[in-house]
């Protein structure tokens, strides 16, 4: 069955701009929209001014701020806010969900608290079984795409027929998903991205340059990808677009709020002052780092990177400190 009406409920940079790439690829899409200038911004003009601004968005897609009216009919439903609000907008947003509708997770993080992934939070209040629930992730840059530059993606599910389905329904001539069943690797890539994308941002703060770049990148996937065979995941997920492509983008980009935010951090900045700089918009490695260590201590996995971003964020340590600290330690195996 294709899919021919998807509700997407986030109205931000990439929950717009994924409203557009499906919108692009021939289903009716309906984005929600919390506050109603946005939605009166995309229906009069075709352009969210407050978060793509100067993108004109196709005309099979409208905005509404009653959720009732996003998912009336919607075969597919994607979640489009971040992850440490996803739980408490899906309680309020639970009683509407269609039937049988798909539910597509683009939040990247981990729960902090309850440390579940996105698509554990989704499962467990939206009370609905695992194959029900995908995941989208890749090197998302929502300002690129929305300028229909060739970029590919990834979605997963545990149920191939439906990650096929999705696939077909957001696929066009500037945005390539491919699917896989790992939504365990899926998820973590996207969450621990961000993590050391702001340690790359800090790198770039202290004036560091590529060797230091490309030694956090690669040392950042061989965390990642320990802590993925701690949980199941597929080890090759992390060396394909929801791992690599992934974690490259993200930290490499001046596109990128987590690598921005870091570079702020390593230019001596506050955690209030870098947060005052992003006009509100959440950089989700600087809450989503505390989870992912908890995590991967809860599991016995050793992630220096994470734990040092963790200092920085939360503890006050100074990044110069923190890069003393990592290349002083003690180091394992390249292979671990």
């Amino acid at each position: 069955m294709s899919v021919q009406r998807v509700a997407v409920l986030g109205a931000g940079s990439w929950g717009t701009a994924f409203a557009k790439v499906i919108a692009d690829s021939g289903p009716e899409v309906v984005l929600w929209a919390r506050r109603d200038s946005v939605a009166d911004s995309v229906n009069g003009s075709g352009i969210n001014e407050d978060y793509l601004p100067g993108t004109k968005l196709p005309s099979n897609l409208s905005a509404t701020t009653k959720v009732d009216q996003a998912l009336d009919g919607a075969q597919a439903v994607v979640l489009a806010v971040p992850s440490q609000t996803l739980r408490a907008n899906l309680v309020g947003w639970r009683d509407s969900l269609p039937d049988g509708a798909t539910l597509v997770s683009l939040a990247k993080g981990v729960e902090l608290g309850t440390l579940k992934r996105m698509s554990e939070v989704v499962r467990e209040v939206a009370g609905v079984p695992e194959d029900q629930v995908a995941v989208v992730s890749g090197p998302n840059l929502a300002k690129e795409i929305a300028a229909e530059q060739p970029t590919a993606t990834v979605i997963a599910c545990t149920d191939h027929d439906r990650a096929v389905e999705l696939q077909q329904a957001c696929s066009n001539g500037y945005f390539r998903p491919y699917t896989i069943t790992d939504v365990i690797g899926c998820e973590l890539g996207g969450a621990c991205k961000n993590v050391i994308a702001l340690a790359c941002g800090m790198a770039a703060g202290l004036g560091f340059g590529d060797n230091t770049m490309a030694s956090i990148i690669t040392r950042g996937l061989a965390e990642t990808a320990r802590l993925g065979a701690a949980l199941g995941a597929d080890p090759l997920t992390f060396a394909g677009l929801a791992g690599l492509g992934d974690l490259v983008a993200t930290c490499a980009s001046p596109l990128s709020r987590n690598r921005t935010f870091g570079h702020r951090l390593g230019l001596g900045e506050s955690l209030a002052q870098a947060q005052e700089a992003a006009h509100g918009q959440v950089a989700e490695g600087v809450k989503s780092c505390s989870s992912i260590r908890e995590l991967a201590q809860r599991h016995g996995v050793d992630m220096p990177l994470t734990d040092g971003v963790h200092m920085v964020c939360h503890d006050g340590m100074d990044p110069r400190t923190l890069g003393a600290a990592l290349i002083g330690r003690e180091p394992k195996a390249e292979r671990q």
